[in-house]
């Protein structure tokens, strides 16, 4: 469909919503957000991605999304925009103990295999990647689940990497702090151990206790970079509901790169939609989604 000049670079008349966003700048900002992120933009996804860039165009004072491309494309734009735009482009869908088989795997087969046979917790510390951690859930509830085994018995050293590539998830992430509507799939008995809440009741919020906190050690990271910067053998990493996001060739190569972080033995944990057939990794599978590495 053909607008006008005024429609297009202006905003429509009788609100205050900017025009639709072009087919042109569509495809450009698709072909950026794969190339500096991978994730798929497909033409389905052009609502989804106009509405959330409006609030880019508000938070820079813009009425159009013709003047924000323009921005957001040049030299002074890709330093100071890629970042949040990026932040308001990807999805930080969690919660706590989600997909809770994968927890009653870590601690009645994994653990008890990684402690015995490699040491892990015992001699050394026990490594775990948090791989797109979203707001934080998912680390926080790895540590509780470590710290509850490590109280079974046999005393286990551990640290946690918790990674996203979005700015505004891991400050989330860092402060701990959430809702106790957010909290409702914490165990109850946890809940009290690991969970403090406000002094003021009315705001309903709960934080992560310190002793939890810093087990978990968060920073932002792009599966695009060439280095990802993480020097560990990692004995165990989550990346769950993540390669959803991209194209089959970008997922095979972050599968690969998962696995080059990986001590032998060691065990990664995918989404329940995912799927490792047709990888050409040497990775096996033990359980729910669960996969070994076996050189």
């Amino acid at each position: 469909m053909e607008v006008g000049e005024e429609a297009t670079h202006g905003m429509q008349s009788g609100n205050l919503m900017p025009a639709p966003l072009s087919e042109e700048n569509f495809r450009s900002l698709s072909k950026l957000i794969h190339r500096e992120c991978g994730i798929r933009m497909p033409v389905t996804k052009k609502i989804m991605l106009e509405a959330r860039l409006r609030k880019r165009l508000k938070a820079r004072g813009m009425t159009n999304f013709h003047d924000y491309c323009e921005y957001l494309f040049s030299a002074a734009g890709m330093a100071d925009e890629m970042i949040p735009m990026i932040d308001v482009v990807t999805t930080n869908k969690t919660e706590f103990f989600r997909e809770p088989r994968h927890f009653e795997y870590l601690t009645q087969a994994v653990l008890p295999e990684l402690t015995k046979v490699h040491g892990a917790g015992i001699r050394r510390d026990l490594m775990v990647w948090s791989a797109g951690c979203a707001t934080g859930e998912e680390p926080y509830t790895i540590a509780m689940v470590l710290n509850e085994f490590s109280e079974t018995g046999l005393s286990l050293d551990f640290k946690i990497l918790a990674t996203d590539i979005s700015t505004k998830a891991l400050e989330k992430a860092v402060r701990a702090i959430y809702s106790q509507d957010e909290a409702e799939t914490v165990p109850i008995v946890l809940k009290r151990k690991y969970l403090m809440r406000s002094r003021d009741r009315r705001r309903g919020l709960v934080r992560i206790v310190p002793a939890l906190r810093a087990k978990v050690r968060f920073r932002r990271l792009n599966f695009m970079e060439p280095d990802l910067g993480i020097q560990e053998p990692m004995d165990i990493i989550f990346c769950r509901n993540v390669i959803i996001y991209f194209d089959k060739p970008t997922q095979e190569r972050l599968i690969q790169r998962l696995y080059s972080h990986l001590i032998p033995g060691g065990y990664l944990f995918m989404g329940h939609t995912e799927t490792l057939s047709g990888f050409k990794v040497p990775l096996v599978s033990f359980g729910p989604m669960v996969y070994k590495k076996t050189l």
